[in-house]
């Protein structure tokens, strides 16, 4: 691969890039309002579906709706933020210049596959908001604070884009190469999975008569108070539960009540449990021989 030309001189010059954007749903939305609010050039966007592009450049003082390729031609910075099965088509499919930057905004896909604009001399990079955009408005209000994860091979890139999560006012996460698919996966474990966390218990609840919605408003308090305690605490002090106090009545009975429900919920709530164990013997509420009496119980 040839070595990319250097960039504009980064971060100095940060705020007279003019950034576009190839891909306009509702990441690229959000990400889109929230730069030129905090005074960048956003200057074009491309999208296939125009009603998307007109949405993210209404708002926008300046910003063109042009195709790929003239967005490309235009900016300095570029981000595909195109679904994520599509990123490598269309880098592919377009024109690149050195002295500009082209930088995806996927969690899991590898910087690599826009190999394409390096190899014509661009800077390539991930940008990743660790945020939920269900909703491209409330998604642009709530990105300050929230953790962006950069990735970038070359130094004055990376200064860049550090540079611009520090404009966005959010927390820079510097991700080493090849490191997106743990990653990614990190953030599902504290994402989706904890909707079926929350799946199993409704279950639970439901099985004597309690609606989804009255399970979920005993059950939020009880984790929000979870999650204050990680904060507080670290994940393993701040566990809750009778494995952290050694007590493995409850877990017994635990799994009597809930045998009758199905192998499929009792298997995962063994393998759950037994996550839990390791946890408490680190935080020091279990001895070793408290949690063997866990192991042996949890592998019958």
């Amino acid at each position: 691969m040839s070595t990319p030309a250097p960039l504009l001189a980064w971060p100095e010059d940060v705020a007279s890039l003019r950034i576009g954007f190839i891909g306009a749903g509702r990441l690229g939305q959000a990400l889109a309002w929230r730069l030129a609010q905090a005074g960048l050039k956003v200057v074009a966007v491309s999208s296939r579906q125009e009603a998307q592009a007109l949405a993210l450049a209404s708002p926008i003082q300046g910003c063109a709706c042009l195709s790929a390729q003239a967005v490309a031609d235009a900016c300095d910075l570029v981000f595909v933020t195109t679904p994520d099965s599509v990123i490598g088509a269309t880098c592919d499919g377009l024109t690149w210049r050195a002295g500009q930057a082209v930088v995806h905004c996927s969690g899991v896909t590898e910087v690599g596959v826009l190999a394409h604009a390096l190899a014509q001399g661009a800077s390539i990079g991930g940008f990743h908001p660790m945020q939920t955009f269900g909703d491209s408005h409330a998604a642009a209000q709530s990105l300050p604070g929230c953790t962006i994860t950069v990735e970038a091979a070359q130094p004055e890139l990376m200064q860049g884009l550090l540079a611009l999560v520090a404009g966005l006012q959010c927390v820079p996460n510097r991700l080493p190469a090849g490191m997106r698919g743990r990653y990614h996966a990190a953030a599902g474990y504290t994402s989706q999975f904890i909707n079926a966390l929350f799946d199993q218990a409704v279950r639970l609840w439901q099985s004597w008569g309690a609606t989804e919605e009255e399970a979920l408003r005993a059950l939020l308090p009880l984790a929000q108070g979870t999650l204050s305690a990680i904060q507080s605490a670290g994940v393993a002090r701040g566990m809750p539960g009778p494995v952290s106090r050694g007590d493995l009545s409850s877990i017994e009975k635990h799994l009597a009540a809930i045998a009758p429900m199905g192998p499929e919920m009792r298997d995962f709530y063994k393998t759950l449990c037994a996550v839990t164990v390791p946890l408490a013997r680190q935080a020091g509420g279990i001895d070793e021989a408290q949690a063997q009496g866990f192991t042996d119980l949890l592998k019958a």
